[in-house]
């Protein structure tokens, strides 16, 4: 049978639409408020929002006879017709924001216009209408809201933890004061500040302050105009690059939004400047003429539709391009440090350094030549492989750490190496192949997976310790898998409010740039948006360290490194695969050359 639904239940159902979590609350709240004029407004709230929320703006507040229609389903003062829907200039107009909250929170207004003596305390709880008087209150609007769904457990036990919930709304307000420079945010949560902005109007202040100082020094200034847009903002440069688009932020007349067409566009543009799936750090901010964008599109109103994509995506790549296309990039790197940073030099300082280049000594060119020479892989000759175990002529590249190995060390003969990466080896009855790159990430991955399950972690600890700045959730993930960090290697320490000092690194990867390799197994945290203690997470991330850390294909080995590595590898219980599945060894029997060669039939 037809029937039409009572008012409690529409409103419960619009309210599912728009209140997903606290930070749905508050991001509909701090929109009004923007819309109302306000140049200072505070956020502050409990237990991540789930039990209280205060939202204070110096806007325009709320006359006192429009109150109780303000609540009511589809009421708002943002458009009149239909016309103006077409042409929205306000964040927020379809009057479902404050009826979805009040239908599963307990409400509290107090709210004043600025021409008035007196303000007024509204309460609403549930849809219905507790308390309306007048009170003494400073102009503009306070919105408390406790208790959020406390008329409807059953979508309570969907809300994550206090910690999740409030670093959302961390994050939504950053996305605001990234946008509206000009605007004081503040935001509390329980009891700590946790973001401060000045309203000075400075893009790159707030940057500084959101992001650190090593994000504000990689700015790019970016300015751009098209026939019915215009784009301003700033780019970082590619060592800004991270595993997930978390730091591409942009924004279209004054609204955060998330758009295919753009982010295939800000992507494309760094296509020749960031390595495959990286993404790149991005605040930009597009105007364009109201009418020719659709924003009515979604209940939380991130989706857009543009009339005119083809001038969006060229107006966004262009400039990204051509800004990125006219800075050099050079990589300078750190004697003290495995990491590099990337350093913006003009052609001049270029010309100067390769005229201040010079051919080496005679005998410096010997010593050069000698070492080359050293580490040509050769046949070597018994006597010339007893003479190695004896010698330590030529100061090679450690890549393994001595370790004592309890078992026999297996028992071959190597016979060359082709192609820069796959060696021959005699080794029982086989003829043996292997990558050299492949064997390396199988010995590496092993070493670590044994330290983990003897919780012995190998660690190098720092001279000089690294700053991480991170973000909300990246707080969160962090502190709820330090355990994981530490297991692998990593000695890190709390720093201030948003930062973390990494005084060890793993050992066994020193090789890796230790930041990068810190940054990219958080951002596969954040993606997969679990705790790691899944074992099979885990060994993800071991899996990567390791294949960063081996030595590549081409990489000239000498024969007593790659001697110890083979022993090493071939030691282990299960050789011939490395973590992601890939073959390290191929093997051909003594049976199979005799067959070939017709010895037998």
């Amino acid at each position: 049978m037809i029937q039409v639904l009572d008012q409690e239940t529409i409103d419960h159902i619009a309210a599912g639409e728009v209140v997903e979590r606290p930070s749905a609350v508050v991001k509909e709240l701090v929109e009004n408020a923007i819309d109302a004029g306000a140049t200072a407004i505070t956020v502050e709230i409990k237990e991540g929002g789930i039990s209280f929320i205060r939202i204070t703006d110096n806007g325009s507040g709320i006359d006192k006879g429009e109150i109780p229609t303000a609540f009511l389903r589809h009421a708002t003062s943002k458009i009149q017709n239909l016309e103006d829907l077409m042409a929205i200039h306000s964040l927020g107009f379809r009057g479902e924001a404050l009826s979805s909250i009040a239908a599963v929170c307990q409400v509290e207004l107090i709210t004043k216009k600025p021409e008035e003596i007196t303000g007024v305390r509204y309460e609403i709880q549930g849809g219905r209408e507790i308390c309306f008087e007048e009170v003494g209150c400073p102009s503009g609007s306070t919105f408390i809201v406790r208790n959020i769904f406390f008329n409807t457990p059953a979508r309570r036990k969907f809300l994550k933890t206090p910690r999740t919930e409030g670093n959302y709304i961390q994050e939504l307000l950053l996305r605001y004061s990234l946008c509206r420079t000009d605007i004081r945010f503040t935001f509390i949560s329980d009891g700590k500040t946790k973001i401060q902005t000045n309203g000075d109007d400075n893009l790159q202040t707030n940057i500084y302050y959101n992001f650190g100082s090593e994000t504000a020094h990689a700015l790019v200034e970016v300015s751009a105009s098209s026939e019915h847009a215009s784009l301003t903002g700033f780019i970082g440069k590619p060592e800004l690059s991270r595993g997930n688009r978390s730091l591409m932020n942009y924004y279209v007349n004054g609204r955060y939004i998330r758009s295919n067409i753009i982010n295939r566009a800000i992507e494309e543009a760094y296509k020749e400047f960031l390595m495959n799936h990286r993404y790149p750090f991005v605040v930009l901010k597009l105007n364009i003429d109201s009418s020719l964008i659709d924003i009515n599109v979604h209940p939380t109103k991130m989706e857009i539709r543009f009339s005119n994509q083809d001038e969006i995506y060229k107006l966004f790549y262009d400039a990204i391009y051509q800004t990125l296309k006219n800075i050099t990039l050079i990589p300078e790197t750190n004697l003290n440090h495995a990491d590099s940073n990337i350093k913006t030099e003009s052609p001049i300082v270029e010309k100067l350094k390769k005229e201040t280049e010079r051919t080496p000594e005679p005998f410096e060119t010997l010593r050069q030549t000698m070492n080359y020479m050293a580490n040509i892989p050769a046949m070597p000759s018994r006597q010339e492989e007893e003479e190695d175990k004896q010698s330590k002529i030529f100061q090679q590249m450690n890549l393994f750490k001595e370790e004592m190995i309890q078992d026999e060390k297996p028992v071959f003969r190597i016979i060359g190496q082709i192609f820069g990466t796959y060696w021959l080896l005699e080794y029982q009855e086989e003829m043996l192949i292997i990558d050299q790159h492949a064997a390396h990430e199988k010995v590496l991955f092993e070493k670590l997976m044994k330290r983990m399950r003897e919780k012995k972690p190998l660690t190098q600890n720092l001279i000089s310790p690294m700053v991480v700045t991170l973000s909300g959730r990246e707080l969160d993930v962090l502190e709820e898998n330090l355990s994981v960090f530490q297991e692998i290697g990593f000695q890190l320490e709390a720093f201030g409010d948003r930062e973390y000092l990494i005084t060890g690194v793993p050992a066994d990867f020193l090789n890796v740039p230790s930041k990068e390799l810190f940054l990219e197994m958080l951002d596969s945290l954040l993606e997969k948006g679990s705790r790691a203690t899944d074992t099979e997470l885990i060994i993800d991330h071991c899996a990567t360290m390791s294949c960063k850390a081996a030595v590549k294909g081409n990489n000239v080995l000498s024969y007593s490194e790659a001697k110890k590595l083979f022993e090493e590898m071939l030691a282990m219980d299960q050789p011939y695969h490395c973590p992601h599945g890939r073959p390290t060894t191929i093997a051909m029997s003594k049976y199979e050359f005799e067959k070939k060669f017709k010895r037998i039939l």
